[in-house]
């Protein structure tokens, strides 16, 4: 199991909580999704490590937008 922290830029409400784990929680391997809104981090913890650019695609999908450094 691998546990991975991102950042995540647009989030500011109970709504934008559940688009981002529901398009994050779609990902093949995903065991669990938790979003801390005043951080704006969401915790993704899944089987095996998934890519940024797979993260990024389902945060963009749920209309927002993947922090990388």
């Amino acid at each position: 199991m691998t546990e991975a922290i991102y950042t995540v830029n647009g989030m500011s409400c109970g709504h934008c909580v559940s688009s981002v784990t529901e398009e994050v929680r779609k990902l093949d391997g995903v065991i669990k999704v938790e979003v801390d809104l005043p951080a704006s981090r969401v915790v993704v913890t899944s089987d095996a490590p998934l890519s940024t650019e797979q993260i990024s695609s389902a945060v963009t999908e749920a209309g927002y937008q993947l922090v990388t450094s």
